[in-house]
């Protein structure tokens, strides 16, 4: 695809016709089948990634983990992501979306169906943390091809003044498919093991592979009968330093959402002293939370034109929360009635937090595609994601240390300097 082109612009009444191999024809408003898929494969392996850690307590019993071996094997999910996410977005502006979300997807749902099988704790054997991790370093490799080439597809089919919120729309699936690992994973675990834990986002994976097969086409492109969008490729987003410094910013202010993702559970369990219903319903909160945020932010910066002003202003309202959960940590032991404080207020800091550090994704990843030109979408989210899943791969392995050195203070204060770093490193408005 050399152009994104604008399919909702006002057309004829004839159909679009596809880029060339298939002789598809489409409607107009196939894009919003475009988007559902992208919001579908997202959910799907935000599930896996985001709700493996929410089963972090069960995960850790079941396995018979400490914390250091537990911060591990959920940091390896997260590296592999990392190390998978760019040659993915390369294949995919080389390849297209179609492809690649299909292959990854596919391989996806295969792997995590041999983890089902194989990889679970059973009367005769516990897999060790070696086996555990490397299962896990192997999801996050396949599943690096879900983020760029479904973003890459829906910057095709939408317009400039669509993509904020169309983005928007599709990164909601990485808290609501988290939000339904939160809520599900934890006690499918406890009832019926990791087997079903793997099988069931096996399946997910699977149901989003079909969707695609079915419905993810190439857009039309530009020629009679057919507007093109006027937007023009700059320098090749790894050349480009605004798209470097977007690409850093929204890894860093990853960071304190991956600490809520990963350790919430063992925070909410360990030191509030919450049930796991309670601990599911909290993490739960936090998803759907970041899911009204995100689509809110696409609309609300698609009509006012403050993509960097929205960015910048997320970072410093989320140090802002993580510094008061910080203050709150250290505070509430000491404070009269401060079981019942740490049980009623605590939790309620942490979804403030949670959705603070979570609304803003789908506005960076429409600046960073913008920036980074046409034909180079699938390049630009994916070096992004790779700075993004580095924290999935870091944050869970450092904690453990912070833990031991300055408790969750440490851990909720080291979050607070990373949103804070990630301030002037957003672009500032044109």
């Amino acid at each position: 695809m050399s152009a994104i082109v604008n399919c909702t612009d006002r057309q004829k009444p004839e159909l679009l016709e596809d880029t060339g191999f298939t002789g598809r024809a489409f409607k107009p408003g196939h894009r919003w089948k475009v988007l559902g898929i992208g919001v579908a494969a997202n959910a799907s392996f935000s599930a896996t990634f985001s709700g493996i850690p929410a089963t972090a307590v069960v995960l850790r019993q079941g396995y018979h983990l400490g914390n250091a071996e537990l911060g591990l094997a959920l940091g390896l999910l997260g590296l592999g992501v990392a190390l998978s996410e760019l040659p993915w977005g390369l294949l995919t502006d080389r390849w297209g979306d179609r492809r690649v979300l299909l292959i990854g997807l596919g391989a996806t749902a295969a792997w995590l169906l041999v983890m089902a099988m194989l990889v679970v704790p059973t009367r005769s054997g516990i897999p060790d943390v070696t086996l555990l991790s490397a299962s896990l370093l192997i999801t996050g490799l396949l599943g690096g091809s879900v983020n760029g080439s479904s973003g890459r597809a829906i910057m095709g089919w939408f317009r400039e003044n669509e993509r904020g919120f169309a983005m928007s729309i599709r990164q909601t699936a990485v808290p609501l498919g988290g939000g339904l690992g939160a809520l599900v994973l934890p006690s499918l675990a406890l009832a019926f093991g990791f087997g079903a834990v793997f099988g069931v986002l096996a399946g997910a994976s699977a149901l989003s592979a079909l969707f695609a097969w079915r419905w993810l086409h190439e857009p039309p492109t530009a020629g009679e009968g057919h507007l093109a969008s006027a937007t023009v490729a700059g320098p090749a987003p790894l050349r480009n330093p605004d798209v470097w410094r977007i690409a850093t910013a929204i890894g860093l202010l990853c960071f304190p959402q991956v600490a809520v993702l990963t350790f919430a559970s063992v925070f909410l369990h360990d030191f509030v002293g919450l049930g796991t219903a309670a601990i599911s319903g909290s993490l739960a909160a936090v998803q759907i939370g970041a899911m009204v945020m995100r689509i809110w932010s696409g609309r609300f910066t698609d009509r006012h034109g403050n993509r960097r002003q929205f960015l910048r202003l997320c970072s410093a309202l989320s140090a802002l929360a993580f510094l008061v959960l910080w203050l709150l940590v250290l505070a509430g032991p000491a404070m009269p009635g401060g079981r019942f404080f740490l049980m009623a207020v605590l939790p309620v800091v942490l979804i403030v937090a949670g959705i603070s550090v979570s609304a803003w994704h789908g506005v960076a990843y429409t600046e960073l595609a913008t920036l980074a030109g046409a034909g180079h979408v699938g390049t630009a989210l994916s070096l992004a994601n790779s700075f993004v899943f580095v924290g999935f791969f870091l944050v869970p392995v450092a904690i453990p240390g912070l833990l031991h050195l300055w408790s969750w203070s440490g851990v909720w204060l080291s979050a607070a300097i990373c949103a804070l770093l990630a301030w002037p490193i957003f672009l500032r408005p044109a």
